[in-house]
């Protein structure tokens, strides 16, 4: 079944350069899409397409990686490792399930029910040490820790976010947390996509955002 939240948050990305990409406030970044070791506007846009046809079709890890190894061969470059395609695929989807989860559990509705939020690694010997230390601990909802600490927290990052009733936290016995970790999540992994909402103030935003944002604008401004 296609994740609607998860869609609508890709959709709202725009394909840039690796150096357009970083010259972007990294709260902003979850706006933009890019690929490192490309230039070319077409080849970009490929690999969004291809993201965005594994979100709204299903299509499989094999089916981007082999889709994009004959578009790129045919384009003169060489093609995708796996190591390389992995990262590419799984960052960029569990970015937009993750987005979509967090718009489900922020409903008013479900807010009220399940008023608290706790963190879910993987606790295996993959596990980056500072997300193992978030394992299993529990912050309201509206704690700010969620700006910062909320899932993907790094490449290829596996953790996700669990909500739980007040029943519940009491139930396990579950410490609810107030202090924000001293531990930051990897770099440039620092900040919700979620929560980032495009100004309206264009000032100072690299043109292709610009571009972007206006022609979204237009595109859902009623005729």
């Amino acid at each position: 079944m296609t994740f609607e939240e998860a869609v609508d948050y890709f959709k709202g990305r725009v394909p840039v350069t690796a150096e357009v990409f970083y010259r972007i406030a990294e709260q902003y970044r979850g706006l933009a899409f890019t690929v490192s070791g490309y230039t070319k506007a077409q080849i970009l846009k490929r690999f969004y397409d291809e993201i965005l046809a594994a979100l709204e079709d299903g299509n499989t890890f094999s089916e981007f990686r082999k889709n994009m190894n004959d578009f790129l061969k045919a384009e003169g470059y060489e093609g995708l490792d796996p190591l390389q395609a992995d990262l590419i695929f799984r960052t960029n989807i569990q970015t937009a399930y993750n987005v979509g989860h967090y718009e489900q559990m922020t409903d008013p509705g479900v807010m009220k029910l399940r008023p608290f939020w706790q963190y879910d690694a993987v606790n295996d010997t993959h596990t980056r040490p500072s997300h193992l230390a978030m394992d299993g601990k529990v912050f309201p909802a509206d704690h700010p820790v969620w700006n910062t600490w909320f899932p993907p927290n790094g490449f290829r990052c596996r953790c996700t976010v669990r909500t739980l009733s007040k029943r519940q936290v009491e139930a396990r016995e579950l410490k609810v947390e107030d202090k924000f970790p001293a531990i930051a999540p990897d770099p440039h992994f620092g900040t919700n996509p979620a929560k980032v909402k495009f100004s309206p103030d264009l000032k100072g935003y690299p043109d292709a955002l610009v571009k972007a944002y206006q022609n979204r604008e237009k595109e859902n401004t009623p005729p």
